[in-house]
């Protein structure tokens, strides 16, 4: 199992964006701009991911741990 490098603000900051990304992935499917939405969709799931995990691919290979604040 992965340990755990996203916490704290990190982890917040990346809960709003996800409900952010996921708010304009529906304005923009609504708008028939399907690329946009589905990159947005994809954006969405991605932070969210590492909202519930608290798990970051891309801070592991960086060396960063935000746990400690």
């Amino acid at each position: 199992m992965p340990v755990e490098n996203v916490g704290g603000r990190d982890r917040l900051m990346r809960g709003v964006f996800t409900v952010l990304l996921t708010l304009v992935a529906i304005n923009t499917l609504q708008k028939g701009k399907y690329k946009s939405g589905i990159l947005a969709i994809a954006g969405a799931f991605g932070l969210g991911f590492n909202t519930v995990t608290c798990f970051c691919g891309l801070n592991e290979m960086l060396g960063i741990d935000t746990t400690d604040e």
